[in-house]
């Protein structure tokens, strides 16, 4: 690749992709920072140029239903981190996650987070959804096409690291299913789970970082994440660079929801937060969803935008892994069988 192309490479990503990563989310300001009662989102880093969407929207919908004007601020890091973020005190009104366990946290965490938190909103507070794909080189080189693939020797394999970010654990489970889908043992699920992660020369913090080690370092010869970031990447460094390759078998990587119910009280914004993440359901809320190819959970809306989202079989982590907090402790706790893995890599 010439400098010249490699130059407008990082300067496009670095525009709309965004690499800043760090042990606490960069704050970026909504257009309106003004407003008397301003919410602060605490999301995952795969959603930013979601939410530079969602909120202007919401804004304006706000406007019209009430009168009054109201403002969005946002908080971006890899999911795991972003939810110990505001364990430890970011003043978060909602949090947007990829994941169950994060919000979850929050429950544990001195009541953060209402523990009913997934009956206060459809689909069990999960506007939408995605699954997790394979960004390959174009015209796919190595040939991956499935999970078994990621295995092979000499594979160079980039996924964003499951002890931070959802996308990375999705990708972990994903990996770790499609054996146990297909009738295998938990132990050959590990044993091929460390072959894969036995190919991973290098842990990104979250999903962001992880493209940008696969597209602008051009470490590795593919990249596993979320199906809207593979989407991202084609649009903004266009079909000739990547293709991406979804495997006959994937995971349901639903994002759910929550409102900070100690913040909220605090900051006296109760209704203006539930009302921020009823947006989401709505179907100006959903179309935004699907326009940033996120697989939005209204039919119809999902109807209007078939030809962003290919079929694809996928499994839900409780239904073939059993329950999430079991599958996080097993998995993803200190000492678990991933840290196993990373250690005897």
């Amino acid at each position: 690749m010439t400098a010249p192309r490699r130059s407008l490479i990082s300067s496009r990503l670095g525009s709309r992709l965004g690499s800043a990563l760090g042990a606490l989310a960069l704050v970026t300001l909504s257009l309106s920072a003004l407003a008397e009662t301003t919410l602060l989102n605490a999301s995952y880093d795969l959603t930013r140029e979601l939410y530079k969407d969602i909120n202007p929207a919401f804004i304006a919908a706000y406007k019209k239903d009430t009168g009054q004007d109201i403002g969005v601020n946002q908080s971006h890091g890899g999911s795991s981190k972003q939810a110990l973020a505001v364990a430890a005190g970011l003043q978060a009104d909602v949090v947007t996650m990829n994941q169950t366990p994060d919000i979850d946290l929050l429950v544990e965490r001195g009541g953060l987070v209402a523990k009913d938190w997934r009956d206060r909103f459809p689909h069990g507070a999960s506007p939408y959804t995605t699954t997790s794909v394979f960004l390959v080189r174009k015209g796919n080189p190595k040939g991956v096409k499935e999970w078994a693939d990621l295995a092979r020797p000499g594979l160079s394999v980039v996924v964003p690291n499951p002890k931070t970010s959802g996308n990375g654990r999705y990708a972990y489970l994903a990996a770790w299913g499609s054996v146990i889908a297909a009738g295998g043992s938990e132990t050959q699920a590990r044993q091929f789970v460390q072959k894969v992660f036995a190919n991973v020369p290098v842990f990104d913090g979250g999903g962001r970082g992880a493209t940008t080690t696969f597209t602008q370092r051009e470490i590795g010869d593919v990249l596993v994440t979320f199906e809207n970031e593979a989407a991202l990447i084609a649009r903004e460094l266009g079909a000739d660079q990547f293709d991406a390759v979804y495997p006959s078998l994937s995971i349901d990587a639903s994002a759910p929801v929550a409102v900070v119910e100690t913040v909220v009280a605090r900051h006296g914004t109760a209704a203006a937060a539930k009302a921020y993440l009823d947006f989401l359901f709505t179907d100006a809320g959903q179309r935004l969803v699907a326009k940033h190819y996120f697989r939005p959970r209204s039919a119809a809306v999902l109807a209007e935008n078939a030809e962003r989202f290919p079929p694809i079989k996928t499994f839900e982590v409780e239904q073939l892994l059993g329950p999430w907090a079991e599958v996080q402790q097993k998995h993803f706790a200190e000492g678990g069988i991933f840290d196993q893995i990373v250690v005897n890599r």
